[in-house]
């Protein structure tokens, strides 16, 4: 049996979830997901997962943050003053907002916090700082160019 290698294109079923048990993401009920391994298209801990397995093979594994969405960062964290926001906008908390950087790319923020000296801000991604359980299962290891497909028989 062939097994998922670094450079494999895959696709795999997962369930995310948090360690309280909350789902944050299934391919269950849809497609599964299709990557290269190695590529950096998934999470880091995800993809080497996969490595080592066979089509048809399941499994459990947990992600610490360095290897997912990284740490939750402080800095991340900003109040941004009431007049830098459009008249015609009324920040409300769970709002997401693009945010210019002078110092690199625009920066997704999600409003946090409403208050009159100003909006909270936090561009940290939702799931950083948060160790992931993914239930995996390798459903197929796509052909290179040219190459036969490997599905389970």
């Amino acid at each position: 049996m062939t097994e998922a290698t670094v450079g494999s294109r895959v696709k795999v079923h997962y369930t995310g979830r948090l360690d309280d048990g909350t789902v944050f993401g299934s391919s269950a009920e849809g497609e599964p997901l299709e990557f290269t391994i190695g590529a950096g298209e998934m999470i880091e801990g995800l993809e080497e997962s996969i490595v080592g397995m066979n089509v048809g093979e399941k499994k459990t594994v947990s992600v610490v943050p360095e290897k997912a969405f990284g740490e939750y960062r402080e800095d991340m964290v900003m109040v941004v003053p009431q007049e830098h926001f459009p008249q015609d906008i009324e920040p409300q908390v769970g709002q997401v907002f693009q945010l210019s950087s002078q110092a690199g790319p625009p920066l997704i923020a999600t409003v946090t916090k409403v208050e009159a000296e100003g909006i909270t801000m936090d561009a940290n991604h939702p799931l950083a700082g948060k160790t992931l359980t993914f239930d995996v299962e390798l459903v197929e290891i796509l052909p290179p160019e040219g190459g036969n497909l490997i599905v389970e028989g």
